[in-house]
């Protein structure tokens, strides 16, 4: 199954629409219709900072009137491709969901991702946040006119007060006794739960910090991390890499 998958996985990395393909019929999705006013790129691929591939999601938002007029009926979104699963967040049990826009996030049998996010140009005023991560595709009333080029600012880490660090600190300390509890016990499930939903996260932090304490607060590890072997020595990643282990409870002691 797994070579199954694997096989796959490669055959869609070769059909794959491109960069292009992908932008143009978005683009001509939203020219066609006077009811989207205006086109934004936001997530990775609007990073400057980020090299390019074909993994990438597009993280798109249409500014809209009407908003209804495209919820009462989701098979709109079929012009976009052949989807192998998609959700609609602001109808799900799980997650957060915004009380304003609505989103679609669907990957498509090409191995293509497009998280659509539907904004209505109503609460533009009032509700929208405009992200540094925004390169504007189409603007058909100039409502981004004075948007500046896109950059990662709202993502670096922020330097913590010391409350905030000192809280911290004391959870991983207070949590790490639960862990300890656990494995004593051999309830691996609830030690790894509390080493990595609430440890773990603490630890992170620690390492955020010292990272943006090193580089004036001006980097962004990325999503979980992801950028965290770009800015750490050598040495110290592969210790960090050392603090993840197996249900074995003397790895995990370890």
């Amino acid at each position: 199954k797994a070579f199954s998958l694997v096989a796959i996985l490669q055959t869609t990395l070769k059909t794959m629409r491109s960069e292009t393909e992908i932008k143009t019929l978005i683009l001509d999705t939203a020219s066609k219709d006077d009811r989207i006013r205006a086109v934004l790129l936001n997530g990775s691929r609007a990073n400057p900072n980020i090299q390019p591939d074909k993994f990438q999601d597009f993280d798109i938002v249409f500014i809209l009137n009407d908003l209804n007029d495209f919820i009462c009926d989701h098979n709109w979104i079929d012009v976009f491709g052949e989807k192998v699963i998609f959700q609609m967040p602001n109808q799900m049990t799980i997650g957060e969901q915004s009380k304003i826009g609505f989103s679609y996030l669907m990957l498509f049998k090409d191995g293509n991702r497009i998280d659509l996010t539907l904004f209505p140009v109503e609460k533009m005023e009032t509700d929208f946040i405009l992200d540094s991560l925004t390169i504007v595709w189409l603007d058909k009333d100039n409502l981004f006119s004075e948007v500046s080029s896109s950059t990662d600012i709202d993502y670096h880490t922020h330097r913590p007060t010391e409350k905030e660090f000192l809280d911290t600190c004391n959870e991983f300390w207070w949590v790490c006794t639960n862990v300890a509890k656990g494995l004593l016990r051999n309830e691996i499930t609830y030690a790894k739960e509390m080493l990595e939903r609430v440890v773990r996260p603490m630890f992170m932090k620690i390492v955020e910090w010292k990272n943006g304490s090193e580089n004036n607060f001006s980097v962004s590890l990325g999503k979980a991390g992801k950028f965290i072997n770009k800015y750490l020595s050598k040495s110290n990643y592969e210790k960090l890499l050392t603090t993840y282990s197996n249900h074995k409870i003397k790895n995990n002691w370890q």
